[in-house]
């Protein structure tokens, strides 16, 4: 069997340009840079989660992504994860598969205000079985111990190629999202408090009938944050 080891990977913080971020965030009317990871130097933090590493009551046990310096889109660097390192998250409701997963302290960074946040991403599949699950982006307060998902608004994983960038707005409207895991479900964080004060978020799988097999990769992450009063 596997040995599978707590994180232990160094942490490194974003390394595209400002210029960059903001080019790209730019079209958004009053959108500003938030976050953008390029994989063109390495991992830029992302890991997998793997839940307990088979241990019944073990702790939180992350692997590193695999990073590629080239093949990802216009064979750029891009990241990937599979089933090798993922395990299902079975606290969720429904049981989810934490896929890719970043915590801004990984990165050295603060909380980010998600609230109406631009998200563009290219996502792809090699040999990935679903096994009918669909792909979701999540935002968690890990403070306050409370994880949502933008269900509203599933993920398209392109099979064996790199497909057209995807785009959504994080609306702040808790209809168009699922609260899949509170730390203390009698006191479960509102998703306005999630994503005004979002320290960890990342891509998973849910609906699943049994753990999603193959490859997962993502290229070109960029997240533009809306200004507030408070930065202004």
């Amino acid at each position: 069997m596997l040995c599978r080891y707590l994180w232990t990977h160094r942490p490194v913080r974003y390394t595209a340009p400002l210029w960059l971020v903001a080019s790209l965030c730019s079209a958004a009317a009053g959108a500003e840079p938030g976050v953008t990871n390029s994989f063109n130097s390495g991992a830029e933090g992302w890991q997998v989660y793997d839940y307990n590493g088979g241990i019944a009551g073990g702790g939180n046990v992350f692997f590193p992504v695999a990073w590629e310096r080239s093949g990802g889109v216009d064979n750029s660097g891009f990241i990937w994860a599979d089933d090798s390192k993922w395990r299902i998250d079975t606290p969720e409701n429904p049981h989810s598969i934490l896929a890719l997963i970043i915590y801004q302290s990984w990165v050295k960074a603060g909380a980010l205000d998600l609230r109406d946040a631009e998200l563009s991403v290219c996502l792809r599949g090699d040999k990935l079985d679903l096994k009918g699950a669909k792909c979701y982006f999540w935002v968690l307060d890990n403070q306050k111990g409370t994880r949502w998902h933008y269900t509203a608004q599933p993920l398209t994983i392109s099979e064996d190629r790199w497909g057209e960038k995807q785009k959504l707005v994080l609306k702040n409207d808790e209809s168009l999202w699922h609260r899949s895991w509170s730390r203390n479900p009698q006191n479960s964080a509102s998703l306005d408090e999630v994503l005004g004060d979002c320290d960890s978020y990342g891509f998973s799988f849910v609906g699943f009938s049994d753990e999603v097999t193959g490859k997962f990769s993502m290229d070109e992450l960029t997240i533009c944050v809306q200004p507030r009063p408070k930065d202004l």
